[in-house]
């Protein structure tokens, strides 16, 4: 069995309060709406995309839909959208 903590009330030292960063829960639970699109792709991208999910334990169609947001929202940051 491992040993009890034993906690006691000594100063901390300099310690430093960080804004808080994390999303909301709200956020989280955000889902854009999706529009269905038909969109042909080269069998080299999707075969990319299919094995980079696979290491990844996710789905490659949300990993292409994630990289088309990020540009949007970099394309958007540089033309002041």
């Amino acid at each position: 069995m491992s040993a009890k903590i034993k906690y006691t009330n000594e100063p901390l030292g300099m310690t430093e309060v960080v804004a808080d960063f994390l999303p909301s829960p709200a956020e989280l639970a955000f889902r854009e709406e999706g529009v269905k699109v038909t969109l042909a792709l080269s069998r080299k991208s999707i075969e990319f995309f299919k094995s980079e999910a696979t290491k990844n334990h996710t789905q490659y169609q949300r990993m292409i839909r994630r990289l088309l947001d990020a540009y949007v929202d970099a394309q958007a940051q540089n033309s002041g959208h």
